[in-house]
């Protein structure tokens, strides 16, 4: 059976719109059940918000409901379920999440998770379901992702590898850093590993200098300063649990998602908003099926080093003015 999806919504009713209507066209969508988590406002405007979120989604509740009784059958349901789950009060991102993981966990054994501004292509569901086939029985395998901060496909073939039987490239790759822009895990992977540290000591017990340089790629990915937020945020502690476990997480050669949300988010400042045009993040999910076969879950380290380039720039590339900020950075701070 195809993989559940929960989304996570806040306040923002024309994100959340978009990422539900990208996921109805997704394949697989009509036999797929879909959990939202409406997260409760924290005053009287953002109520107002997330009551204008709520009805939206229970316009889609009776949506999916009526494609249920069509009588002609020539058109397919929207999805197979749609649950709306309402938090009473503002549960904050990371408690809607981890406790909405455990919720959709306790009645399937995989979940894809999707927050209220990730947008995905039409392929996404069958990446990430037959991901979750593929790599069903290696526990090294912890985490799929649906975004890339590379694509490889484009600018890096040869990096790809090739079934020797037919020579066709598999389209993804493997590595010890998750991306949390649309992603899925199993069952057993999550409650066993995930733990949603409550101060920076509890997250970093166990590792060495050497482990917090190899997870920060040697500080120019510098992840673990979340720790320093109150309350941790979800994805640092998953991205420790898949380190301190020896875990790995597939990842698509080119990204299968696009981030609409990353003017208005939780996690993200002012500072970082007035920068979007620079990011590179915002690029075009692949627009054809991923080809991919199970293989040994292996790091490339040729990959590893083109994703420390990448996060290196923060993506800068697109803007002519980001492209010489960036050659600027580089000519000041490179560590040659």
């Amino acid at each position: 059976m195809p993989s559940p999806v929960a989304i996570f919504v806040y306040n923002r009713l024309g994100n959340t719109k978009a990422t539900i209507t990208h996921l109805m066209e997704s394949f697989l969508a009509a036999e797929t059940d879909v959990y939202v988590f409406s997260d409760g406002g924290k005053d009287n405007k953002s109520w107002k918000e997330v009551n204008a979120v709520r009805d939206y989604l229970h316009q889609v509740e009776q949506q999916v409901a009526d494609s249920h009784n069509l009588s002609d059958n020539e058109e397919q349901p929207i999805f197979k379920s749609f649950t709306i789950i309402e938090r009473p009060e503002n549960f904050y991102l990371e408690r809607n999440i981890t406790e909405g993981i455990e919720y959709v966990l306790q009645r399937h054994d995989t979940i894809i998770v999707l927050e209220d501004d990730i947008c995905v292509s039409e392929f996404y569901l069958e990446y990430m379901n037959t991901a979750f086939q593929l790599y069903r029985d290696d526990r090294k395998v912890m985490h799929v992702a649906g975004f890339s901060n590379l694509d490889l496909i484009t600018d890096h073939p040869s990096l790809l590898v090739s079934d020797k039987e037919t020579d066709a490239a598999d389209e993804t790759y493997f590595t010890p850093h998750m991306s949390g822009w649309g992603w899925g895990t199993w069952r057993d992977r999550w409650q066993t590993y995930f733990v949603h540290y409550q101060t920076e000591d509890e997250a970093l017990q166990g590792l060495s200098d050497a482990d917090r340089q190899n997870i920060q790629y040697g500080g120019v990915f510098p992840c673990l300063r979340s720790l320093k937020k109150r309350p941790i945020p979800w994805d640092i502690c998953w991205e420790i649990a898949i380190y301190k476990a020896g875990g790995l997480c597939l990842t698509p050669a080119h990204t299968l998602v696009r981030n609409i949300g990353l003017t208005r988010g939780t996690h993200f400042s002012s500072i970082n908003n007035s920068l979007i045009s620079w990011f590179e993040f915002d690029r075009e999910p692949l627009d054809r099926r991923i080809r991919m076969f199970h293989r040994d879950a292996e790091v490339n380290p040729e990959i590893e080093q083109l994703f420390k380039e990448a996060i290196r720039d923060w993506g800068i590339r697109y803007t002519p003015f980001g492209k010489v900020l960036r050659r600027l950075k580089h000519l000041l701070f490179s560590d040659k």
